[in-house]
């Protein structure tokens, strides 16, 4: 490289792209030579944020600084999610500059002091989300300053309605009613939503169902959805096969409901957080997103559950449907009991097998999570008809006994690419009952926790399934539960943290 090049390339801080092949988790990130040349004039170092623009595109991302072996002399490195984000492809020239302020960040400063933020100044923070100009770090402390109370309702409704003006919009104009339901979570194998939709869409009623991955459990609907069929649909399919089947199990995240809101979720899943407010808004704007009008919210209440308590319950069903209204929506919250976990698979493959069992009618299919589903699906069937609540839960149980539920879930799936073939795990390991005796009860946030550390719910076959739940009795050696995983290290893993519970699972000795 001559020195006029040099001192040209210096002038006008380019660098060639070079594709560093590294997945970032959607967070946008660039790598440079520690004797770049734009490094030491602009006095960039790791962790900087640097503008990086193409042609008429840029982004904000994240300086990593390597060693000079990593890529060659005038390049820049960039993740997958930066190629996407700013459409470049390996050999194409990039400029580079300092980011510029981003303001908003002085009203998460605010928030960082206690002040209440004004609706304009959170729709400025959302759009910098969405736009990818907040780093994870500054993500995070967003999130952080917004977990416990720490918004009132108005700030929650703000930031539901910023959720929604920053996303796409799914519109049924010529339907007066469109159905939907979520769990708050906090539940592991509460996997009644596939079953809901399925007996609600069969008797007719409208429920295009758009669901997240999972931020603090095992399994999200999308999760175990995607071991059965294709979730991640455009618009336009997602409004094909709505209009052939009514319903539709989906992927939120492909359609961009609300970009902001997947974002957040990514760090939230890091770190393990599911703040108050940002659940209430996460939930209600992609509601709103899909075209939802009437909505069941599932609050489970245990004490090893997400809601531990009925005081905590009613508070966040009176949120939810104050924020409802505002935006729109009308919506019913049923508190339910979250004492122990519903079904007997736990992380995705086996809360599909649950799922199956339910709608072909199996003998071992698990009550609690049958009697769960035709609770909730009763409570969209009274949204629509005026009938008392017996005769609607009637009405749900003889869908899923007389097959129609089950031909439903099936029309659903081959609308959206037909059903696959679950797969099996490739390591699994029975732990058995260490007493003679009857089996009290079992934590739910230690059973989520040792089916997450077998890798739910990234590896779908990852997770458990229990061979005993509260009030089964035990004789010492017979199985209790069933670890599956993708690998002996996972497996292991999972065993060590295990063995370290002593109140897992309890027990009342005979």
């Amino acid at each position: 490289m001559t020195g006029k090049t040099l001192e040209t390339d210096a002038a006008t801080n380019s660098l060639t792209v070079v594709d560093i092949g590294i997945e970032t988790n959607q967070e946008l990130v660039i790598y440079m030579r520690s004797d770049c040349h734009v490094c030491r004039s602009e006095g960039f170092t790791a962790k900087s944020r640097v503008q990086v623009q193409h042609q008429e595109l840029s982004i904000i991302a994240t300086l990593n600084v390597v060693d000079e072996k990593v890529i060659p002399a005038g390049s820049i490195g960039f993740s997958k999610i930066a190629m996407q984000q700013l459409n470049v492809a390996e050999g194409n020239s990039v400029t580079l500059s300092h980011a510029p302020i981003v303001s908003s960040l002085t009203a998460v400063h605010k928030k960082v002091f206690g002040h209440k933020l004004k609706g304009s100044e959170i729709s400025n923070i959302i759009t910098d989300i969405s736009a990818h100009r907040y780093s994870d770090i500054e993500i995070a402390c967003f999130l952080s300053i917004c977990a416990g109370s720490r918004l009132d309702v108005d700030e929650i409704i703000d930031l539901t309605q910023a959720m929604v003006n920053n996303g796409k919009r799914l519109s049924w104009p010529d339907l007066p009613m469109v159905l939907d339901k979520h769990c708050v979570g906090g539940l592991p194998g509460n996997r009644t939503t596939p079953i809901v939709v399925s007996i609600v869409s069969a008797a007719g009623l409208t429920i295009p169902k758009t669901s997240s991955r999972a931020i603090t459990s095992p399994a999200g609907t999308a999760d175990t959805m995607e071991v059965l069929t294709t979730v991640d649909l455009n618009l336009p399919d997602i409004q094909q096969v709505v209009a052939s089947t009514h319903a539709c199990l989906t992927w939120g995240g492909a359609v961009n409901l609300s970009p902001a809101d997947d974002l957040m979720i990514r760090v939230e899943r890091a770190l393990d957080l599911d703040g108050e407010g940002q659940l209430i808004a996460s939930v209600l704007s992609k509601k709103v997103s899909a075209g939802s009008t009437h909505v069941v919210i599932d609050i489970p209440v245990g004490p090893t559950a997400k809601v531990r308590s009925q005081k905590d319950a009613e508070r966040l069903s009176s949120l939810f449907t104050h924020v409802g209204l505002a935006c729109g929506l009308e919506v019913r919250c049923v508190i339910t009991d979250g004492t122990q976990p519903v079904g007997r698979g736990i992380g995705p493959a086996e809360e599909a097998r649950d799922v199956l069992a339910v709608l072909q009618g199996q003998e071992d299919a698990p009550k609690d999570l049958r009697e769960r589903a035709l609770l909730l699906a009763s409570h969209l069937f009274s949204l629509a008809y005026q009938e008392d609540q017996d005769k609607l839960t009637k009405k749900a149980a003889e869908i899923v006994d007389n097959g129609e539920a089950w031909r439903q879930f099936q029309r659903i799936l081959r609308a959206q690419g037909g059903m696959k073939t679950l797969p099996e795990a490739k390591y699994q390991h029975t732990e058995t009952s260490p007493v003679t005796g009857t089996l009290l009860e079992i934590d739910n946030r230690k059973l989520a926790r040792l089916a997450k550390l077998a890798g739910a719910p990234g590896i779908p076959t990852a997770g458990l399934r229990l061979h005993a739940q509260p009030g089964s009795v035990l004789k010492k050696g017979e199985p209790l539960f069933t670890l599956y995983s993708d690998s002996p290290g996972e497996r292991d893993y999972a065993l060590a943290f295990y063995n370290q519970q002593a109140s897992l699972f309890s027990f009342k000795e005979q």
